[in-house]
């Protein structure tokens, strides 16, 4: 197969822990020509969408870890494969993005994940799908229905809707001094959306990360549990990995889930669990692939470049 990865700078890869090398890694050994993109290599040019696009070689060093050969210029069709691997935020020229990447589809490109399902399920906003899986949840902007549901829960997570590795999430209890601030810097004085959910104190047994990868569950999930002090479990904010046979309710969600979000085009999935409730769902760029892999021995990567080749066949 001949496939492009939609990537940011490789020179910014943590290749010990990037999924997105992991799956590099496991295609070049399978054989399959890889190529990269940076999101604003993906144009709409005479009518057709093609990619400013690089041959990489893998060496197998640590440092030195890749050689890219000249640009070339290849509409997205003529890969076997496009994986939209752009690390968030969601912002607008994510989107725009999506939308030349759905064009691509209509040409014939097989894009994974499905661009307009990337549009569809925002990572914060989809769990609404799912009520019997979630803590109790409020979205709005308006601060009196904030401030109503702090009272009835007494302790309360507060974050925007497009964040990403725990940024600018709160912890929030009645009597915070800095309540109103906290909810006037999220909300914008009213003019953004934001997501209020009950505290769930099993977060400090990890906030896991749930793989589906097309509609299956990876059977272990990485609980990022949170450093001393802190109520935020991602890697990102200092959480520590630890991987974790799937409980039953972990089970209960994802086989739940799997199904549905593989048949809107969602080939991998990363869902969030803390104790027995979901509170995310992410679609863009889910990792966790290779301290899974590390731990375990279970080859997340390998599941992965099954299901892109079982997809190719179809």
């Amino acid at each position: 197969m001949k496939i492009a990865f939609v990537v940011d700078a490789l020179d910014g890869f943590k290749i010990y822990k990037d999924s997105t090398f992991a799956m590099m890694r496991e295609a070049a050994a399978r054989g399959h020509t890889l190529y990269t993109l940076l999101q604003q290599d993906v144009v709409w040019n005479s009518g057709v969408v093609t990619g400013y696009a690089q041959k990489l070689h893998l060496t197998g060093e640590s440092v030195l870890w890749y050689r890219s050969e000249e640009t070339e210029t290849i509409a997205l069709k003529d890969f076997d494969a496009v994986v939209m691997r752009k690390d968030p935020p969601f912002d607008m020229e994510y989107l725009y993005s999506t939308y030349l990447l759905e064009l691509a589809q209509e040409q014939g490109a097989r894009v994974f994940n499905n661009p307009r399902a990337i549009r569809d399920c925002n990572e914060k906003l989809t769990i609404a799908r799912f009520g019997q899986f979630t803590a109790p949840t409020l979205v709005t902007r308006h601060a009196r229905l904030i401030h109503d549901f702090l009272q009835t829960h007494g302790d309360i997570i507060l974050k925007p809707l497009d964040g990403m590795g725990g940024a600018s999430v709160f912890r929030v209890q009645a009597k915070d001094p800095n309540l109103n601030v906290i909810i006037e810097t999220l909300t914008q004085f009213g003019l953004r959306t934001i997501m209020a959910q009950r505290y769930i104190p099993a977060i400090v047994d990890g906030d896991k990360r749930v793989l589906l990868i097309a509609g299956k569950p990876v059977p272990f999930a990485l609980a990022r549990i949170p450093k001393p002090g802190e109520t935020r479990g991602n890697l990102a904010a200092g959480g520590t990995g630890v991987a974790r046979e799937l409980t039953p309710r972990d089970r209960e969600i994802a086989e739940t889930l799997g199904p549905q979000l593989h048949a809107q085009g969602l080939l991998l999935v990363g869902l969030d669990v803390i104790g027995d409730y979901l509170t995310e769902v992410n679609v863009t760029s889910p990792t966790c692939f290779q301290e899974i892999m590390d731990q375990t021995g279970f080859n997340v990567a390998g599941m992965m470049l099954d299901a892109l080749e079982r997809a190719f066949e179809h």
